[in-house]
This record gives structure tokens, C-alpha cells and sequence, in this order.
């Protein structure tokens, strides 16, 4: 009998290689000739970098780059020498779990940490980059990340502009003479499902900058700055992508990353299959088990277990999730893939304490499938 186990990570309790550890002790303890493949997954947000790098026997690799306020951080990005792929998680530079609560500013973020990122996977060797750009406490349409891969940026004066939300209002010239000439050798692929425009009412600034800080006034000032920097852009590119689906994503790196350095968008769960070998994984199993944290109506708009499920149901594989909780709409799921899914909690008890006994609960849940798979197999 082959499984395989193929979940993410369960926020602020397990990471997606202990999800799939501790399901994997359950299995075996009541299974224990089954064959239980474990590959860790991710949909391009928080625990991309892990997974891949678990799957594929890739480097952890470490940076010193600028944080989203201006302090160094030292942030850690993924390579895989074999294919020269690099992995980069934008929240490990300009993320808003660098940034305290109270210091949350949406105007004065940049995303400079993450061109420094991308400058050290071309420093490395790479020929393709893939950013995950989840979990971004910036709004600065990338801008950050242009400079610091040697885009200019000067005021009527003909003075740097130090790239930030608010500040790209009072940019009077964009200049690419500079830019890393390495880029045009690059495949770069943003692992995302986001499809907002750079501006508007579903914009950048209008969605997710409230999330980052900005008032309702802010709001307005910064898709106004976001939108004069987008009209800069398009005269020295000769092209205008602002509206097309993605470039609101992550505060407007989606906007950079499409209009300066060719970026493709993928579903990141679709990335992370890919380079895992999921498919090839899944292929001849008994069973597949995925999961998250919260299985909601949510999950469709390609979180892991729905990118898993797809790939399960082309090949007829059955599909079983265990979720930290199962949340309005999950039944939906059903339609797509999913044959059945299971809470971890077993009684009455608080989140602090499913996230403290996640491991526990994972292998218990985990055995009982089991049980119920030997009862089906007997019948």
C-alpha cells in the first residue's frame, strides 16, 4: 500500500515537514507495511522555501539584506544547484512579521531586503528565479526591489528617491541604464494567486494596505503615489501592465516583477508540486492525505490542499485532509477532489491547545484513518 502525505504547514504550531512527520507516525503505527512517502508542500506563502528544499535536497542559504524599515535582517532564501533555481520568499526581507504591530506603515515600507535577495541568486548563478511573495508589509510597487537591483530613481532634481509607498509620489524620473544587465538572462515565476490590479478600488493600497497600516486617507495617497510611479514606468518601458491580474500583488511587486523582469505567474501550489515531483509521487497510490491549517470555502482559491486534491483526482487517487479546523464552506471541497476531511480535535478545546498538541493530535487522527482504511480493505 502506498500513501503519500502531502501537507502544509499548520500556522504558528507545525511546519509542513512536522505536519507530515507526525501524520506519517500515525499511519505506520497501525499500517506499518504500508509504503508512506512524505512530501511536504506549499501554496508560494509562508513555508515555501522549507518545503522545496526538504523534497529536493536543496541549501539553505543565508543573506544580510535591508528590512522593510530600513534595519538589516538576515534573511534565508532556497537554491537548488542541480537546475540553478533559486527560491526566494519576499517575507524573509520586507515580510510584516519583521515589522511590530505598532510600527505597521504601509507608506514607509520597502521592499529594498528583496531586491538584495534576487541580486544574491543572480550573485550565485541563478536561471530561474522563483519569488513567493506572500505575507509582504510593503506597498511600494516593488519600487524598493527595482532600486536595489540598480533601477534609478530621482526627483525634479535629479536627487535618489530612497523607494517607499508615499515617497513614489515625488519621483519625477525612472531610470533602467543601471539595472542588472544579469536579469535578461533569468526565467523569473511568482508563485501567487493573487489577480489584483496595481490601483483602484481593488488595488494594492485599497485591499491590503489597511492590513499594513494605512488609514482611509493613506489609502488614497498611496494608489495615487502608486499610480504616478506606474505612469513613469510605462513611459521608459513603452508598456503598461498596472492593470493586468497580479500587479497589486504583495504591495505592487507584482508590477515590478511583470513590467522590469518578465515574471510569470503560476499558482504557487502549482510551483511547489512541480518542483517537489508531486505528481510523479502521487502516481500508482492508495491514498493521498493532505491538509492545513483552516480547511474553508477559503481553500479554493488554490491553497495546498485544493492545488493536491487536482493532481490526486487526474490520476483517481482518493484524497483524505486534516485540518486544525474545518471552517464554513469546506464542504465545497468535495466537488473538487476531496473524498473526505477530519478536524484534529477530538473534545472541547482552545487553539493555543490544538497548535500546543498539533503533533499528537496529527498522529492520532492520522491512526484512526488507518483504522477505518483496514476496515475497508476487509470488507
Amino acid at each position: 500500500m502506498k500513501i503519500i502525505i502531502a501537507p502544509d504547514s499548520f500556522k504558528d504550531s507545525l511546519s509542513a515537514e512536522g505536519v507530515a512527520r507526525a501524520i506519517a507516525e500515525g499511519l505506520a503505527k497501525v499500517l506499518p507495511e504500508a509504503q508512506l512517502i512524505e512530501c511536504p508542500m506549499a501554496d508560494g506563502g509562508e513555508g515555501t522555501v522549507a518545503s522545496v528544499l526538504a523534497a529536493c535536497n536543496g541549501e539553505l542559504r543565508q543573506q544580510r539584506v535591508r528590512g522593510p524599515l530600513g534595519a538589516p535582517v538576515d534573511a534565508h532564501w532556497g537554491w537548488l544547484p542541480a537546475s540553478a533555481t533559486a527560491i526566494i520568499e519576499m517575507a524573509e526581507a520586507s515580510g510584516l512579521q519583521l515589522v511590530p504591530s505598532e510600527q505597521r506603515d504601509a507608506c514607509i515600507t520597502s521592499t529594498f531586503g528583496t531586491g538584495e535577495l534576487i541580486r544574491a541568486a543572480l550573485d550565485a548563478g541563478a536561471q530561474r528565479i522563483i519569488l513567493a511573495i506572500g505575507g509582504s508589509a510593503t506597498n511600494d510597487a516593488g519600487a524598493g526591489a527595482l532600486q536595489a537591483l540598480g533601477v534609478g530613481l530621482l526627483d525634479a532634481q535629479g536627487q535618489v528617491v530612497q523607494a517607499a509607498g508615499l515617497a513614489l509620489a515625488g519621483v519625477a524620473r525612472v531610470t533602467v541604464e543601471g539595472m542588472d544587465s544579469r536579469i535578461d538572462q533569468v526565467r523569473f515565476e511568482i508563485a501567487a494567486d493573487v489577480n489584483n490590479p496595481l490601483c483602484g478600488e481593488q488595488g494594492a493600497s485599497a485591499i491590503f494596505g489597511p492590513q499594513k497600516g494605512a488609514t482611509p486617507t493613506q489609502v488614497r495617497e498611496l494608489d495615487a503615489a502608486l499610480g504616478h510611479f506606474a505612469d513613469l514606468c510605462a513611459q521608459v518601458l513603452g508598456q503598461d501592465v498596472r492593470d493586468e491580474p497580479g500587479s497589486g500583488a504583495a504591495g505592487g511587486l507584482g508590477f515590478a516583477a511583470k513590467a522590469f523582469l518578465g515574471a510569470r505567474f503560476r499558482p504557487g501550489v502549482e510551483v511547489v508540486a512541480e518542483l517537489v515531483g508531486l505528481a510523479d509521487a502521487v502516481c500508482g497510490a492508495d491514498l493521498v492525505i493532505t491538509g492545513e491549517g483552516r480547511f474553508d470555502a477559503q481553500t479554493l482559491r488554490g491553497k495546498t490542499p485544493f492545488g493536491v486534491a487536482r493532481i490526486a483526482q487526474e490520476q483517481g487517487v482518493p484524497v483524505i485532509v486534516l485540518a486544525g479546523t474545518l471552517g464554513e464552506g469546506y464542504e465545497q471541497m468535495y466537488a473538487h477532489g476531496v473524498d473526505a476531511a477530519f478536524a484534529l480535535a477530538s473534545g472541547p478545546m482552545s487553539l493555543e491547545q490544538a497548535c500546543r498538541d498539533a503533533p499528537r493530535l496529527l498522529s492520532a487522527r492520522a491512526g484512526d484513518i488507518a483504522r477505518v482504511w483496514k476496515l475497508g480493505a476487509k470488507a
